[in-house]
């Protein structure tokens, strides 16, 4: 008998002592931690549902692995909920809820607290520049490696990476080395926040981005800082809040400016342009891409900024993606350019791409023109995971099939 959804899950006690349990809460594997309750007091979803606070929903993917607890205050409602005894919640990284005694019976879980902290601290220890160097470079190719085939294939390599980078950072004492750290991690978290908006996970999202602004301050890297908060914007335009998402770019490159370099003030005017022809705003839109010419230097990178490449073929991408809403007849040229300019390598961006150059074929009348270019998007869309991409592609792909009856 599972019993109703309101009673209280009842885990056997000698489960809290077993050395399998033991290590999914030091490692606090919620995951894990759910299918202990379902095995050992029969609850389901709904019941764990009940007790924890948190929408069966998101129940369903924490066990699947698609979702991660990160909030104190949810690891907090899951302890309750799961009746976890207080050497467990130690082991999970809670306060006991006996504090009376704070040595007596708990004076074993005391030591092996010092015991890992000790251990998690020397490790940290030997961390050096050259290992910064590596943890950089592993962030460098998962980021290639999303262009490629997207962030659902290297999901697992992504949360292994970050909960690495993480639990080093935490533990790091050495300032220098520490501040060095913060940066791998905004920069890894920035990309996990995209990554997650582009699987239509906005909520994941912006944790991601709240993370990377977080470790960024530590670093004092205001360029890494403006991106993220740009990247934040994002979110924004695709909760349908594009108003709020442009005085948030607006914000940062008037506050910014000084600090940031030119190819970052580049994308952030892009970026403003496009959340302002989501508006309708032309004006704003036309005023923001014609700054984003302006400011674009030579290349494609900076070396200091490997997380963002710009050229003007990127520019021209972005120019068609914002002009299209507005019927501009310059706009197939545009993209046509941004197109040949690609190199092969961005195959997410190449997705929309295509998008924005079938609509705009399509709104000039050429729905033949328009057909191979949505398919090609609907196959990159598909094989990169982006269900943000697919959503329009489906309907410019019904709306060409019309044309073409």
């Amino acid at each position: 008998m599972h019993g109703s959804a309101f009673d209280p899950i009842k885990i056997p006690a000698q489960v809290w002592d077993r050395e399998q349990t033991r290590e999914i809460l030091k490692q606090r594997d919620i995951a894990g931690l759910f299918n202990l309750a379902v095995k050992y007091s029969g609850a389901t979803q709904v019941r764990l549902s009940t007790a924890t606070g948190i929408p069966q929903g998101r129940i369903s993917e924490i066990i699947r692995g698609r979702r991660q607890v990160t909030d104190l205050e949810v690891f907090e409602r899951i302890a309750t909920g799961l009746g976890l005894p207080d050497h467990a919640r130690m082991l999970l990284g809670l306060a006991p809820l006996d504090t009376a005694s704070p040595t007596g019976d708990h004076e074993g879980e005391h030591r092996e607290q010092i015991e890992e902290l000790t251990a998690r601290l020397e490790a940290s220890a030997v961390i050096d520049p050259t290992m910064v160097m590596i943890l950089t470079m592993e962030t460098n190719n998962l980021r290639l490696m999303d262009r490629r085939v997207g962030g659902v294939a290297i999901a697992d390599k992504m949360r292994a990476h970050i909960a690495h980078i993480e639990r080093v950072h935490r533990h790091a004492v050495r300032p220098g080395i520490r501040a060095q750290l913060a940066h791998v991690l905004a920069e890894t978290a920035s990309l996990a926040g995209w990554q997650a908006i582009n699987t239509g996970a906005l909520a994941d999202a912006w944790q991601h981005y709240e993370h990377a602004k977080a470790a960024a301050r530590e670093a004092d890297a205001p360029a890494i800082s403006a991106y993220v908060s740009g990247e934040q914007a994002y979110v924004l335009m695709d909760l349908g809040r594009p108003a709020e998402a442009t005085e948030l770019l607006q914000h940062i490159h008037a506050t910014c400016r000084d600090r940031i370099p030119a190819r970052l003030r580049t994308w952030l005017a892009a970026a403003e342009a496009e959340a302002a022809a989501i508006l309708g705003d032309e004006a704003t839109c036309r005023t923001a891409l014609e700054q984003a010419a302006a400011l674009l230097p030579d290349g494609a990178a900076d070396a200091d900024m490997p997380y963002l490449s710009l050229d003007r073929h990127h520019l021209a991408r972005w120019r068609g993606n914002c002009l299209v809403r507005f019927g501009d007849p310059g706009t197939v040229e545009d993209l046509r350019s941004a197109l040949a300019g690609m190199d092969g390598t961005y195959n997410r961006a190449e997705a929309a791409l295509r998008c924005d150059l079938g609509h705009a074929l399509l709104a000039g009348g050429d729905p033949e023109a328009a057909q191979p270019h949505i398919q090609r998007a609907q196959h990159l869309a598909t094989m990169t995971g982006s269900r943000r991409q697919r959503k329009r592609i489906e309907e410019l792909s019904r709306a060409v099939t019309r044309a073409l009856c």
